[in-house]
């Protein structure tokens, strides 16, 4: 199967581009770092040079958790930019049953706004070495690149780090009169709303970044045609959209992974290979998440008592300061003896695994996800059914995509009851569904399809494939 790293030697990608250079701005999460750094690999391979500006610590985070690429070939041929934040004061995260957004990082988001100068001077020091420069910023760091608008030799596009089926019912459930009718099968009853996705405090962030967010000359989505492309078309309809170039350039992880064949590989994947085709389910909730102490508990005993075999990778959120040492973390506690229990049906990792590795693992057959938007991408790429857990941000109406239109996967917990613990006895219930029933096997075998049209997606004459093609040809006119 042909791997996904748009060889700079092909027909297609031999142009001569040593005239313009890409400048990546991530927004300093996880999940936002790891898209924009895939991009950039993929980017890189056309013989663009790409410059990476972001923090200190979040260039090395990104370059630390990137995987599915040869790490030789890959972030050496980009030139990170090592920006300075400005002291910012640390808050400890707090439970809040209203919303799991991690408002412990807002000092963070808040202190990144202070790069716009950095940035400027960036740009002034590109601007001057080649004929166009190409900024690809997350929307949320809008703000931050706005002076691009200052450069006659710049433009830009905005990267979104969530589903267009998530962007599109956001703009459309907001308009008071609605340009257009929607077709019958696209009427989704049900769409959460935004109630309990994020706090009061980024609420505004993200409103001051969209305030601003009218200058770029297209936007990028991670995710394809195969997957999405009635809702890019809908995005693509709407009024204020009818100047914008929209590029769906997903899935921009490897569909095909290096990592694996690497000498050195993550315990947890000499565990899954002792493992039957499709007997584990692979538990994680991502890197801006934090379940109680009760619910932990509840979780756990809802794995054990499923009988099927588990893989949780059990996590605190991400701190603020992401350099801090692991001996000041309060780690998550299991019920006592549980470790011991469990060591014949399940495996906990507390540290940082290979997620695309492990989804692309013959033994996993389901993934219980939050839902964020890589995870989604990277599962559908794998084939692995989802039992949908959303904790915050994009992550309801993404699991409604994954449950209700895609039909891949079943839902936990209801949105509306965000608030509640999910028992053991749901969590048990989902995971035979999931794993056992026949429902869970059609949506295994539907997976399964999907998983061959995105793959094929990004192979020679695929519809992602493609459409990077005509990205680079037009940033490169």
């Amino acid at each position: 199967m042909t791997d996904q790293t748009y060889n700079k030697n092909d027909e297609k990608t031999s142009l001569n581009h040593a005239s313009i250079a890409a400048m990546m701005v991530p927004f300093p999460m996880q999940g936002h770092l790891n898209e924009t750094l895939h991009l950039s690999n993929i980017i890189a391979s056309y013989g663009i040079p790409v410059h990476f500006a972001g923090s200190t610590a979040h260039n090395r985070q990104a370059k630390l958790r990137l995987h599915g690429w040869d790490d030789e070939e890959s972030t050496s041929k980009m030139h990170f930019h090592d920006l300075q934040l400005p002291p910012f004061t640390s808050i400890p995260a707090k439970f809040n049953p209203q919303t799991n957004f991690p408002g412990h990082l807002q000092p963070l988001f808040d202190a990144t706004l202070d790069l716009r100068q950095p940035v400027f001077r960036l740009l002034q020091e590109l601007s001057a070495k080649y004929r166009r420069i190409i900024i690809i910023h997350d929307t949320l760091m809008a703000s931050v690149v706005q002076d691009v608008k200052l450069f006659p030799n710049a433009e830009s596009y905005a990267l979104h780090g969530v589903s267009a089926f998530t962007i599109f019912y956001h703009f459309w459930n907001s308009m008071t009169d609605t340009p257009f009718e929607l077709d019958s099968d696209i009427k989704i009853s049900g769409i959460p709303s935004s109630e309990g996705c994020f706090t009061p405090e980024f609420e505004a962030y993200i409103a001051k970044q969209y305030k601003v967010l009218d200058f770029e000359s297209g936007r990028i989505f991670n995710t394809c045609r195969e997957i999405e492309g009635r809702y890019m078309e809908l995005l693509s309809k709407l009024p204020e959209n009818a100047k914008k170039k929209f590029f769906a350039l997903g899935p921009l992880h490897p569909v095909e992974t290096k990592n694996r064949f690497n000498k050195i590989r993550h315990r947890c994947l000499e565990w899954l290979d002792e493992q039957e085709i499709n007997s584990v389910i692979y538990v994680s909730f991502g890197t801006a998440t934090s379940l109680t102490e009760e619910q932990i508990s509840e979780l756990a005993i809802g794995l054990e008592r499923s009988e099927k075999k588990f893989l949780w990778v059990l996590r605190s959120a991400d701190r603020v300061d992401i350099s801090t040492e692991d001996d000041v973390i309060i780690r998550p506690q299991l019920p006592k003896g549980y470790e011991y229990r469990v060591k014949s049906k399940g495996m906990v990792v507390r540290d940082w695994a290979p997620q695309l590795d492990i989804l692309a693992h013959p033994s996993v057959g389901g993934f219980m996800s939050h839902c964020g938007w890589n995870s989604c991408m990277e599962s559908i790429s794998m084939g692995v059914p989802i039992a949908a857990w959303p904790m915050h941000s994009d992550q309801p109406r993404n699991s409604i995509l994954i449950t209700e239109v895609l039909k891949i996967g079943l839902l936990i917990r209801d949105w509306e009851h965000r608030a509640e613990v999910v028992t053991s006895t749901t969590v048990e219930n989902v995971v035979i569904r999931l794993m056992t029933s026949k429902e869970g096997e059609e949506m295994r075998k539907r997976a399964a399809e999907l998983s061959v049209a995105v793959r094929g997606s990004v192979e020679d004459g695929g519809s992602s494939r493609l459409e990077v093609d005509s990205f680079v040809a037009h940033i490169s006119r």
